[in-house]
């Protein structure tokens, strides 16, 4: 269906000559607002290519539809969707390859996103902050993030009264870090001592090589199979059995509780575990051990409060679902604009209601 009318065009002292206002179409659209709002409801629902065949036309005016219905949205609202914030998480999510990341903000409260913008870097959280103001700013009192310095500077410095939680994910995916060090270092010594100057994994240092999933694996979905390994492993290489207990200790801290109680008791947990990684003379866990000593203000926040990065993991894992579904889209405000129309508080309605 098409619409067809006599658009006058007029001078506006301010912005010079234009087309005037219509009441059906948005400035800018070559589409009703109608066909935006259907568009925009169906980009949020379905692929990019159903999306295409359903309304007959291209993805990259589906970009424009997009970000034109979420600023008409925030118009009509008088509100930029930051009123009432008190915990946040703060994380990055890659969007394209060569280091494209954004920089997503998600209300714990509601576990809804709340503000995105591109390039993981301080400026970038400082431009959050900057869009808070200082008054809401006020009133924040948790923040949960991983322990990058370029979040951890900017939430110092803009909301210094609230608590800063480390995300345990990351505590524990450090220690799984520390065990892979361990393990390669014992892969190579083995290699090297069967036959110097080969590359090749050979005789004695493939089950240490192989033992890798085993190592990573939780071990109550352990089988026989890993049983036997681990087995092994603790006769013939005590060292990396060593630190693979380092690891799962670390984990065990963790899983303790929050609460007054519980996080008192996760502290003391995770200050005996920093003493037995300092004596392990495995420099991969001395190292984290100091690392874990560095952090340890908002490593304890998180386990007095309980509080961490899964709402905002989860809003990364949908917005890596919308990258792919988006794929296509030559501006990553588009990208944005369908995340926010799609896990924000300017969700459209399905037309037919």
């Amino acid at each position: 269906m098409f619409v067809h009318a006599r658009i006058p065009r007029v001078t506006c002292r301010e912005h010079g000559v234009v087309v005037a206002w219509v009441p059906w179409a948005r400035h800018g659209a070559r589409h009703t607002t109608a066909f935006e709002d259907m568009a925009a409801w169906a980009a949020t629902q379905m692929s990019a290519t159903a999306v295409t065949t359903l309304l007959r036309c291209a993805w990259r005016t589906i970009g424009s539809i997009v970000t034109r219905v979420l600023a008409d949205r925030r118009a009509a609202s008088g509100s930029d969707g930051l009123d009432g914030l008190r915990r946040i998480g703060i994380d990055e999510v890659a969007y394209r390859r060569g280091r494209r990341y954004l920089v997503v903000v998600v209300d714990h409260d509601t576990g809804r996103l709340v503000w995105a913008a591109p390039r993981a870097r301080k400026e970038t959280v400082n431009a959050f902050f900057d869009a808070l103001g200082p008054e809401r700013t006020a009133h924040l009192t948790h923040v949960t993030s991983d322990s990058a310095s370029w979040i951890a500077g900017p939430v110092a410095e803009h909301a210094p009264k609230a608590v800063h939680c480390a995300d345990p994910f990351h505590i524990v995916q450090w220690a799984g870090d520390a065990l892979d060090e361990c393990r390669r270092q014992v892969w190579n010594a083995v290699r090297t001592r069967q036959k110097p100057g080969s590359g090749a994994a050979t005789g004695a240092g493939v089950p240490v090589k192989n033992i890798m999933w085993t190592l990573r694996m939780n071990p109550d979905r352990w089988g026989d199979q890993q049983v036997e390994s681990m087995t092994w492993l603790a006769a013939t290489h005590p060292d990396l059995h060593r630190a693979w207990q380092l690891k799962e200790a670390l984990r065990a801290v963790f899983t303790v509780g929050t609460g007054d109680d519980h996080g008192a008791t996760a502290k003391e947990l995770l200050e005996s575990w920093t003493a037995h990684a300092l004596a392990s003379q495995l420099e991969p866990f001395i190292a984290l051990a100091l690392r874990i000593t560095a952090y340890r203000k908002t490593i304890d926040a998180a386990l007095t409060t309980g509080l961490n990065n899964a709402l905002t993991e989860s809003a990364n894992n949908k917005i890596r679902v919308i990258t792919r579904r988006a794929y296509g889209f030559h501006s990553v405000d588009a990208l944005i604009a369908l995340a926010m129309l799609s896990l924000g508080v300017y969700r459209p309605t399905d037309p037919h209601q």
